[in-house]
């Protein structure tokens, strides 16, 4: 899947959310509560890292550190709609940016 279907489908999927949370509480989540729930998904992810290093083994972790590492990433994609940030840009940007730190003499 490419960045921008990507982009798009966690746009689409976020859509969705707000009826649902509409529905239940009457309006859908602020860009503030979105961010709390990233901030659960990142201690969810580092609970599987954990995993991975031998502890809190689980049977399924591989699987669910795909979905968590998928949960994360729809809320960073979620989170940079919201604010109007071009994300594929900004990655770019960033990476070269690190690029030159990194070839950078001491």
């Amino acid at each position: 899947m490419e960045f921008q279907q990507m982009q798009e489908r966690a746009r689409s999927v976020r859509a969705r959310y707000a009826e649902v949370e509409a529905n239940a509480y009457g309006r859908s989540w602020t860009t503030e509560e979105i961010m709390l729930g990233f901030l659960g998904d990142v201690g969810d992810l580092a609970k599987l890292v954990q995993g991975k290093a031998g502890v809190r083994p689980r049977d399924d972790l591989d699987e669910a550190l795909a979905h968590e590492l998928a949960d994360c990433l729809w809320s960073v994609l979620t989170l940079a709609d919201a604010y109007d940030v071009d994300l594929a840009a900004a990655f770019g940007s960033t990476m070269d940016e690190l690029d030159e730190v990194l070839a950078a003499p001491d």
